[in-house]
Parts: structure tokens; sequence; C-alpha cells
């Protein structure tokens, strides 16, 4: 039997010999162009993952610091624009400070250089929204998360802001790379309530109506300061605190509506004094506005609601128990029909804190009084408004 090698090199074939070469060159230099298409996508990756942890801090960041926003707006703000920013800031800090990213154990903002504070305003005139800088109260807060600085170094001087270092670009010249990234979150007036059918969310609403003017009095600082609602105790006590209070209870003044005043149905046509106590001590829940398909809103026409003229006794003990809690009220600039068949026409929601109650005895003693507070919830509706000093608000959302 014969035996033919056909690995074996034939020499005297000088074009074998140059074609074998040509393979192995080819090959490694094939070889080369795979390894370095494989590093540059690991650093593509590397830097593809630390920009999603970067905004994932950032968009957290801004969120937190827009949560700061609430106690500064409204008639009776407890914060002064001072301490809004400083707590905005201090937030935004503190969360970004929680997130990890690009091999870091927590992501560095400068408050000083990173965030800033403003307006977020509705141009009816341009049909368009505004940001404004350095407007108060604040409703709007950006946020920068930078990779690309290297001014600031932690305990064991490694760099908390420095570029962000690549495993095989230094190969190529390129030791690192610079990323920044930018998020934006406010809080929006609020044009409505609306909740879905399967949340167990609710809404904060008082179902006793208000009459505008009486508001726009109160406004224009006509009203009383019995009450004062102490922060350090979370309890109202009897000393005034320079915040004018309104008596909700209906009142026979001339000047009024007739009818004025009563509770309204937010939910059922028929509601009972037992939906009343709840929805004062729960809040309006996703079965009330199913009635309203889900939502109620007054800013294209006036709401209207069903209501009862007059507040009976029977709610008195619900209402103490919220004494201290603020919630929405709807105001009616008229309304019509008597009693159980009033109709209210609602114009907007104010936010309230329930100060002292009494349904009982005396009549001309009764009282159900409030005073203005600021009013946010998550299931207040965004709409494109103006800012008023008694807008009802969204709780923070992303804008950028």
């Amino acid at each position: 039997m014969r035996i033919t090698n056909r690995s074996t090199l034939d020499h005297s074939n000088p074009s074998a010999i140059d074609r074998e070469g040509s393979i192995l060159t080819l090959s490694a230099g094939v070889l080369v162009m795979v390894l370095a298409f494989a590093s540059f996508t690991v650093d593509i990756g590397w830097i593809t993952l630390t920009l999603g942890q970067m905004h994932n801090a950032c968009d957290a960041a801004a969120l937190a610091g827009a949560t700061e926003f609430g106690p500064g707006t409204g008639l009776a703000p407890t914060l002064t624009a001072s301490e809004v920013q400083t707590h905005s800031k201090d937030a935004a800090r503190s969360i970004a400070a929680a997130n990890a990213s690009g091999g870091l154990d927590s992501t560095y903002i400068d408050v000083a250089q990173d965030v800033r504070l403003g307006q977020y305003q509705w141009l009816p005139d341009e049909q368009r929204w505004a940001e404004v800088w350095g407007a108060t109260p604040y409703t709007l807060v950006e946020v920068a998360v930078h990779r690309d600085r290297g001014s600031a170094h932690d305990i064991n001087g490694q760099m908390m802001d420095g570029p962000l270092p690549l495993f095989f670009a230094p190969v190529i010249g390129h030791s690192d790379a610079g990323l920044n990234v930018v998020a934006a979150a406010a809080i929006l007036p609020g044009v409505g309530f609306r909740i879905s059918s399967e949340s167990s969310s609710r809404s904060d609403i008082l179902p006793i109506a208000l009459d505008e003017t009486s508001w726009n009095s109160l406004l224009a600082g006509v009203g009383d300061d019995d009450y004062e609602f102490n922060t350090g105790l979370d309890k109202v006590v009897n000393s005034p605190d320079g915040i004018l209070e309104v008596n909700i209870y209906p009142s026979g003044s001339s000047s009024l509506p007739p009818g004025n005043r009563g509770t309204v149905d937010i939910g059922s046509p028929g509601n009972s004094t037992a939906d009343l106590k709840r929805q004062i001590r729960e809040g309006i829940n996703a079965d009330d506005l199913a009635w309203f398909g889900g939502e109620i809103r007054f800013d294209d026409v006036p709401l209207e609601l069903n209501g009862d003229t007059g507040i009976s006794a029977g709610i008195e003990a619900a209402l103490k128990d919220v004494i201290g809690e603020v919630k929405a009220i709807p105001l009616f600039t008229s309304v019509s029909g008597p009693g159980n068949n009033a109709t209210y026409e609602v114009s907007r929601f104010v936010g309230v804190r329930i100060m002292a109650v009494k349904l009982t005895g005396n009549p001309s003693k009764r009282h159900v009084t409030v005073q203005p507070a600021s009013f946010s919830d998550s299931t207040v509706v965004k709409g494109q408004t103006e800012i008023r000093s008694d807008s009802i608000f969204t709780t923070p959302v992303l804008i950028r």
C-alpha cells in the first residue's frame, strides 16, 4: 500500500509557498482587527453602562430635589425660598450619592455648580412651557452629573467627577472618556384629579364647597387669625400664626349665592353621610371618580357637582379626626337648586388645612375653620395653566 502525505509542501512549486505565506499574513491581520474590534466593543459597552447609571442617578436626584418644593408653595408656605433651596439641593446630593456609577460606589454632584432651581411656567400667549431660573416659588430643579472634570476627590484621593477610565482605548491614545448627563424635574399646576379604575390611590379632597367670593376675600386680607399648626407638635394650637382663616360653614349672608356652601357629591349623586365620613377620613377613591369616568377637571369648562346645601352635624366626628391635615376643597361660583338637588358650578380646587370644627350647639357658633395650605398629590392632573398663588400641584415629574 502506498501512502501519500498531502500536507508535505511541494518545494519544487514556489507559488504554493507564497500562497501559504499570504494566508498567514492575512490571518494575523484579521486577528488583530478582531481583537481591536472586541476591545473597542468592551469600552463602548463600559461607556454605555456608565451613562445609564449616571442617568438613573441624575433622574433620581432631580426627582428628590423637586420633592422639597411643596412646603414653599401656596398662600401659606411653611418654608422660605432659601430653606427650600437648601433642602432641595441637599436631597439631590444625598440621592445621587446613594447611586453607584462608572465603577464608583457613589455618584457625586457639586450642589453649587450642578444644581439650579427655578420655575416651570406655562406661557399661554406662546402656548409653551418655559424654564425661568431663579423664579420663586420654586417648582423646577435641574441636576447635572459629571464625569469630565476631576475637581472632586473622596477621602482616599479618588476622583469622584473625573473622566471615565477605559480598558483598551489607551492603545490608540485615548485613556478615558468625558461624560455628563442632565435631568430636570418639576411640580406642575393641576387642573383636576384622576384615579385609574385598578388603582388603590386616594385623592385628599374634602367634599365641602366654598364660594369663590369668600376665598378671594381671604386672599385680599379679610379673615381671622386664631389658630396655628405647630409642626413640632404636629397639631393645631390656639395661637395666631399670621395666616388668615376662613369659616366654610354655610352662611346666611345675602352677598353669597342662594343655598350657599354645603357638601358635594364626588361620587354617587346619592352620597350618604357614611360616604361623606369615609371621604373625609380616607379621601376620594377610584370608585368615587368612576362616576365621572375616572377623573374630574375644571380647566376647559366649570365642573358641575351635585350636592346638598348645609353641613350635617353627622360628619363632625370625621372632620375632627382630620384636624391639622391638608385637603383640597372645591370653590364654586354659583349654586342652583334647593336642598339635596343643589348643583354647584366649581371653578377650581385649592389647598386648605383644617384648623377647628364645631357643628353642634348655637348655630351662630358653628364653624369649620380652615386656612390656606400648600397642596400637591399624585392624583392631581397636570394642566397647561399658569401658576397662581393658590394653585394645587402634581407630585414631581421628570420633564427632561
